[in-house]
């Protein structure tokens, strides 16, 4: 969406290479917007989104060097992405392991995503309220799932990523990528009381 259409991330990173932070800018306001509702979808924490956001695109940055256009330049980034939350994740269970009684985590203030979102109908206080608890139960459910299922189905719904892409990203065939698809969605429709 954002930067000229005639200028491809191969192009950009090319340029990010040779050090063109204004490529670097481009690159980052084309792909900050699904990077952050993807990291957030994941972690549940605005706060925490955006400090992942700005880690993965500094990555992005540093890795320019030896980055290679092979596959999918969305392919490359995700898989960036998604290593940084593993680690993020698996370094809040560690701490929290040690931590007896921690504040529950920061929801991400739903009112902001709803005056975001384009939406059809009109929105009353009550329909905003209706769906902002939606949002929060599903980001309850979401946070109950293994990472790996986490991940897919955040990849797939929130991301609109292919089987393939995702098998690339996550490094599973599409076969397993079926099956924690299938997995999670059954879990989520568990702990979203679909299945009553």
């Amino acid at each position: 969406m954002g930067g000229p259409q005639n200028v491809t991330n191969a192009n950009l990173m090319a340029r990010i290479k040779k050090g063109d932070r204004d490529a670097f800018a481009t690159l980052v306001q084309s792909h900050q917007t699904s990077v952050l509702n993807f990291i957030w979808h994941f972690m549940g924490d605005r706060s925490e989104a955006e400090d992942l956001a700005q880690e993965a695109f500094l990555r992005v940055w540093k890795s320019a060097p030896t980055y290679k256009p092979q596959a999918k330049f969305s392919t490359w980034l995700y898989r960036i992405i998604t290593n940084l939350c593993i680690n993020r994740h698996r370094a809040l269970k560690i701490r929290n392991l040690f931590t007896i009684s921690l504040s529950p985590k920061d929801k991400p203030d739903m009112t902001d995503v709803l005056e975001s979102e384009p939406g059809a109908n009109p929105v009353t206080p009550e329909s905003r309220l209706l769906e902002a608890e939606q949002y929060q139960k599903l980001f309850n459910a979401l946070d109950t799932l293994p990472p790996a299922q986490k991940l897919a189905i955040v990849l797939k719904i929130n991301q609109g990523l292919s089987y393939s892409e995702i098998s690339q990203i996550l490094g599973r065939s599409v076969s397993a990528v079926d099956a924690l698809l299938i997995r999670a969605k059954k879990n989520l429709q568990k702990k979203l009381g679909a299945k009553k």
